[in-house]
């Protein structure tokens, strides 16, 4: 039997998610499907008698409303709630903004999957000349920091997203579930699998594979030590799911017909 309960939670969908666009550290809200998604998200977990003590979210708009909507469906907006650049999504760099699909049908589809999905490599670096670097860096959230602005990466693989997350998880996250306290992390899809990597042990090689649809909360069931009683699990409609895993992975393809 399960000593701890954490469900973890990639963010509603957002209007650069619609648009297939690298959206990383560009802040954004939801979109109307995402507030759709948040707000069903919550109706399942109330029906499934979820009753949280605490919520951590990243920095980022898209993740505080998913969180906010959760909440309200569950009744349970009195909830304390924490902020978080540790868990903001992954930094993609230079390549922030631009489309996936079209992205594939310029530099193919393996390349781009290595760049979205990859463990250890790090895209291009983002740079001054950016389009986005002076609204990223020039925003009052990254003020309140525990390192200075000039430390904020400018472009992380999947492996230098962990290696950020874990002392959050380490020193904030986990005590309070070790505490007995029910905790939701309304974060993102990259995040969120790196924090699973670490949970589960996922090798660097099966962690590719590894889709988070938006919107759909994930339960992990951990032992006294967090450590995980099985692999973690989907909650909701098993078709729907499976969909919406598929429509994340063909995000990466370039569209038929382009080539």
């Amino acid at each position: 039997m399960a000593k701890y309960k954490l469900v973890l939670l990639r963010h509603g969908e957002g209007a650069w998610n619609k648009e297939n666009r690298f959206c990383s550290w560009v802040d954004q809200k939801l979109s109307s499907d995402g507030v759709k998604e948040a707000q069903s998200c919550g109706r399942h977990l109330k029906n499934l008698g979820f009753e949280f003590d605490l919520v951590f979210t990243s920095l980022l708009s898209r993740s505080i409303q998913t969180a906010w909507f959760v909440l309200e469906e569950m009744g349970q907006e009195w909830v304390p709630t924490e902020a978080s650049w540790r868990l903001n999504e992954r930094h993609y760099g230079a390549l922030i903004g631009l489309n996936r699909a079209e992205m594939a049908l310029n530099h193919g589809e393996e390349q781009v999957k290595r760049w979205r999905r990859s463990y250890d490599v790090t895209p291009p670096p983002i740079t001054e000349s950016h389009p986005y670097y002076h609204e990223i860096y020039s925003d009052r959230r990254y003020k309140h920091c525990d390192v200075p602005l000039e430390k904020l990466p400018k472009a992380e693989s999947l492996k230098e997203v962990l290696d950020r997350l874990l002392p959050y998880w380490n020193e904030r996250i986990a005590p309070e579930v070790k505490r007995g306290k029910t905790i939701l992390i309304s974060a993102h899809g990259n995040s969120t699998r790196a924090l699973l990597k670490h949970l589960e042990g996922i090798s660097d090689e099966a962690i590719v594979n590894v889709t988070l649809p938006t919107g759909i909360p994930v339960l992990l069931e951990l032992d006294e030590d967090l450590r995980p009683l099985g692999q973690h699990r989907f909650l909701g409609d098993q078709e729907v799911i499976q969909a919406a895993i598929k429509k994340v992975e063909d995000q990466g393809k370039a569209k038929p017909g382009e080539k």
